[in-house]
């Protein structure tokens, strides 16, 4: 589906018009601040592989890392970029090799790749578990292999790339509650994968959402599932959005 829609981009942009304006000034979200991007590669070339972090300096103080995948990465991205603590956000692929990390090959479904994102936040601030929290509501977790109708393949699966013990425990406990409360009428389907390497998507994926908020994918499915957030989490989320 979102093959059609970067194919489109520049005619849906002039012809959207004001088709749910008030949607969009009501959940317009301010990114939070921008921390360096690593460089990736031009659209349809391998990414570069990047070491991840597990807490790092920054101008925050120490920061720390989630990698999260719930299926189209637009969506995940500008869920997460509302919620206080979090310095930033990346669009990526996780789960298969470098050779074959681009939009290229990964929106084909035939590599083990999912659209993930990585979440560099402020312990300080936001907790891993609230993150957690975020991610059960920013997409459906309880379908396997997509999201909707539109989105279906591994490359949309709901993953958490854990980084070590801890967080696999965390996120153990968390998938454990939810079920035990059936908070969703079905089953989650969440799967557990170690975290081996992140690969930065293209630079045109980066904060697509916010950048693009007229686009009727984007209206139709990323606004929706940030503003579920805001409904279920207000106390998550940044202060003036």
């Amino acid at each position: 589906m979102r093959v059609a829609v970067l194919a489109v981009l520049a005619i849906v942009a002039l012809g959207a018009g004001i088709v749910g304006f008030s949607l969009i000034m009501a959940a317009e979200i301010k990114a939070p601040k921008a921390g360096t991007r690593t460089p990736v590669g031009q659209p349809g070339k391998a990414a570069t592989p990047v070491a991840v972090p597990g807490i790092a300096d920054s101008e925050e103080g120490k920061t720390e890392t989630a990698v999260f995948a719930g299926g189209c990465f637009w969506c995940t991205e500008f869920a997460f970029e509302q919620v206080a603590g979090v310095v930033d956000v990346e669009s990526g692929y996780c789960g298969g090799t470098k050779a074959t990390a681009n939009y290229d090959r990964v929106h084909l479904g035939t590599t083990a790749h999912a659209e993930a994102i990585r979440v560099t936040y402020d312990p300080n601030k936001v907790s891993y578990e609230d993150l957690l929290a975020v991610f059960f509501d920013a997409h459906d977790p309880t379908q396997l292999n997509r999201q909707g109708e539109g989105d279906i393949g591994r490359q949309y699966r709901s993953a958490i790339f854990f980084a070590d013990d801890e967080q696999k425990k965390l996120a153990e406990a968390k998938i454990a509650e939810l079920d035990a409360k059936k908070v969703h009428k079905k089953r989650i389907v969440t799967k557990l994968e170690p975290l081996k390497e992140f690969y930065p998507a293209e630079d045109y994926h980066q904060d697509f959402a916010r950048k693009n908020p007229y686009v009727p994918y984007i209206q139709s499915h990323s606004i929706p599932k940030a503003m579920q957030v805001r409904t279920k989490h207000p106390d998550l989320i940044r202060s003036g959005n």
